[in-house]
């Protein structure tokens, strides 16, 4: 799901297993394209891991299915929500057996071996697992990654910050999401070497307000001033709107309506883009239950799979745009620079087909402060996908799972 629970077999599955290098889009599966005219109606099936109103990951992945659901006639769509793990096996096989379902999207992590062994057991179904790393002749895999997106909400926390001290909540320890703080923490210390980025983690649900709100609480009692977050409600950005001078970065779904004085940007996804690819390929018959083994979707900023904001199109908050204008950095290339200008000009070179600008480049330390990545070293993907350490300015552990 919204975190990939790697371990070191990953790096091996990965290598031999992936379809695509990262950020390089989908492997066309080769079989020829059938007219439209000539095709039946498709049926598919989600299954989500939350409630469709978590305004979260949840909530995200449904305006993709409502995108497609709504502009292909052949297409209908079904979906059961708040799904547990020891109940995805079940409802796997109703969307297939009993909705008659011919593609059936699992949109969480931790659903990765009950989507496997129901494309064992349904041969003829076409099937693909959000995040996972796992595939076979009718399961692919897909996932929109926000890394390059966390650094750039860190650029604008580092700048604005009057107490120096960065707050992140987040649900489960997993590689998605120590990627995700560690790039906040990066982009943060590049503007502000003095900058801290504390973690707290909840460890119950990833829709869990409650634990949520007491989680960014406790950090605004240590001085925080700077609130992110990877989990699937709006209680983050709400614990903003309500405190004075605490400013917030919202996480997947646009929600900035929640703190619209206090949220500077955010990230978004696009699942509709990716969903409709996949779609249209099983449709035009490109995707079969016989040649997914080596289809995984890896997209970032170049797909157009994600976007900078709290809101769709405000990559930043108008009202927080004349104060990053107003701090400058000095950058090794850009020269002297504001910082506004700094988060613009690496959206830019992350966005292009051939990406000029990699966070994870070195010079970087471990938190102990041993040395990573060497000067213009960056990290390879099998690595940030399994990462599983803190960088330098990250405060906290990773518990052990």
């Amino acid at each position: 799901m919204n975190g990939s629970k790697f371990y070191a077999i990953v790096f091996f599955c990965i290598i031999i297993g992936a379809g695509v290098g990262f950020g390089a889009g989908w492997i066309m599966a080769g079989t020829p394209a059938a007219s439209e005219g000539t095709m039946p109606p498709l049926k598919a099936g989600f299954i989500y891991v939350g409630p469709v109103g978590d305004f979260g990951w949840t909530h995200a992945h449904d305006q993709g299915r409502l995108y497609i659901d709504n502009k292909y006639d052949w297409l209908t769509t079904v979906f059961i929500e708040s799904v547990s793990v020891a109940d995805a096996a079940e409802k796997i096989d109703y969307l297939v057996d009993v909705e008659g379902c011919d593609v059936v999207f699992t949109t969480s992590f931790p659903y990765m071996d009950a989507t496997i062994a129901a494309g064992i057991r349904h041969p003829d179904t076409i099937f693909f697992h959000c995040s996972g790393y796992l595939r076979s002749d009718n399961v692919g895999t897909y996932f929109n990654d926000f890394y390059q997106l966390y650094y750039l909400n860190g650029l604008m926390a580092g700048a604005l910050t009057q107490t120096g001290k960065l707050g992140y909540v987040a649900a489960f320890p997993f590689p998605e999401l120590i990627r995700h703080i560690n790039a906040f923490a990066i982009g943060a210390n590049e503007v502000n070497a003095s900058v801290t980025t504390d973690v707290r983690w909840m460890q119950t649900e990833w829709f869990d307000p409650t634990t949520a709100t007491t989680a960014a609480n406790g950090l605004l009692a240590t001085g925080v001033d700077m609130l992110a977050f990877t989990e699937d409600s709006s209680a983050v950005p709400l614990v903003a709107n309500a405190t004075d001078d605490v400013y917030v970065f919202s996480h997947y779904s646009p929600m900035q309506l929640f703190a619209p004085t206090s949220t500077i940007s955010g990230q978004l996804v696009h699942w509709d883009i990716m969903y409709e690819d996949i779609i249209q390929k099983v449709y035009l018959g490109q995707y079969n239950a016989t040649n997914l083994a080596d289809v995984d979707y890896l997209w970032l900023l170049q797909e157009d799979a994600c976007e900078l904001g709290g809101d769709f199109g405000v990559p930043i908050n108008p009202i927080f745009i004349p104060a990053l204008q107003a701090i400058m950095h000095t950058d090794p290339v850009l020269g002297t620079i504001s910082v506004y200008d700094l988060v613009m000009a690496r959206l830019n070179q992350m966005s292009m087909t051939n990406i000029i600008f990699e966070p994870f480049t070195g010079p970087m330390d471990f938190k102990n402060g041993t040395q990573w990545l060497t000067t213009g070293e960056s990290a390879d993907i099998y690595t940030l996908l399994g990462i599983t350490w803190f960088v330098e300015g990250v405060i906290g552990t990773i518990p052990v799972t």
